[in-house]
């Protein structure tokens, strides 16, 4: 499977399980994640989610071979219901993020509650050197967890930054040595699960309430851009470049 889910202790742990690919996601993964959200907003075991990848490697985003024979193309999409559950979650989500997390993989973590790093973690948005924009509304998370100049710096020229500029930028709360990290993260999770669900619950709303209605319409705008911009000849440079193996020429492009 390349996307493992259990329950245990209260805690549901997503784990990407595609090292051969570099944890890439496919629509097949999105949707076991999708699925996966879902059953936790009804289970009231389910008291925390983690999301984790490998010591090697978080998530090398979205693969973009599986991307571009399931293009995104209405909101039913597994990608987009993915965001939408994950920006509407109730339930606090923690991350335990080692090594790349490039696209998707580093967008996620604005939606989570907690986010630790190992110290090899590595995070990358490389959506304009894709000939795309931002997605899952990091265009307006990003901003004000970060501030303008370094979100610009991040979402315009992609490059990508370390688990320590992360945690200074706030989008990390912890940096911990590789082999502590998973314990630190679960242990963050127990402490969530051994709290009152409700009081948890009612003040992860509380402090993302005023939001939700930005977020949405945020996500929305993204998409229909993202949706646009797949369509141009910006983005065939930049994928062919990609499956070529060379860097791409958008010289020609206005």
């Amino acid at each position: 499977m390349d996307i493992l889910t259990s329950k245990e202790n209260g805690i549901l742990t997503i784990e990407f399980n595609r090292l051969e690919k570099k944890n890439a996601i496919t629509a097949a993964m999105y949707q076991t994640m999708v699925d996966a959200l879902k059953d936790a907003e009804t289970d009231s075991a389910v008291r925390a989610i983690l999301f984790v990848g490998k010591p090697q490697i978080f998530s090398a985003g979205n693969d973009l071979e599986d991307f571009m024979k399931n293009r995104p193309n209405s909101p039913d999409s597994p990608v987009f219901q993915f965001l939408w559950q994950i920006s509407h979650a109730s339930k606090p989500m923690v991350a335990a993020v080692a090594g790349a997390a490039v696209g998707i993989g580093t967008t996620l973590l604005m939606h989570c509650d907690l986010v630790y790093a190992a110290d090899n973690a590595r995070f990358s948005m490389p959506f304009t050197q894709l000939g795309l924009c931002p997605e899952a509304a990091s265009s307006l998370i990003l901003p004000q967890i970060a501030g303008y100049q370094r979100a610009a710096e991040k979402l315009l020229l992609g490059e990508a930054f370390t688990a320590e500029e992360a945690n200074a930028m706030g989008l990390v709360n912890k940096v911990l040595p590789p082999e502590e990290l998973l314990a630190f993260a679960q242990a963050q999770a127990a402490k969530l699960v051994a709290l009152p669900a409700a009081s948890i619950r009612t003040t992860k709303r509380l402090m993302k309430g005023s939001q939700v209605a930005a977020v949405e319409a945020r996500m929305k705008e993204e998409i229909d851009h993202f949706g646009a911009m797949l369509k141009s000849p910006e983005a065939a440079e930049a994928f062919t470049a990609f499956f070529e193996k060379r860097r791409p020429d958008f010289s020609k492009f206005s």
